[in-house]
């Protein structure tokens, strides 16, 4: 199945009401997207602005942004098709 990565710009109230956010995201997952595997998130900063960067498996691009719509409190800026994983694992010293 595809994987995405998700970038979003975090609005001030979800913020300062980030566990609350990821909850309302995770329980959408489970009630109306059962498709949708979020797997993990990294929040950024860049002292001005909050971004997260958040993995999703799901079938297609326009699940993972109905989701962010019913979810709210936040704007995709950008999606993108996962192509493939690294690590520094899987290259030779």
């Amino acid at each position: 199945m595809p994987r995405y990565l998700v970038e979003r710009v975090v609005s001030e109230e979800t913020a300062q009401d980030m566990p609350g956010f990821g909850a309302r995201s995770k329980r959408m997952v489970a009630e109306k997207f059962p498709e949708i595997s979020w797997e993990h998130s990294h929040v950024v900063t860049d002292g001005s602005t909050i971004k997260t960067y958040c993995v999703y498996e799901a079938p297609n691009e326009e699940l993972v942004r109905e989701h962010a719509a019913v979810v709210g409190g936040h704007v995709i800026g950008r999606l993108y098709e996962i192509a493939a994983d690294v690590t520094p694992a899987d290259f030779a010293a």
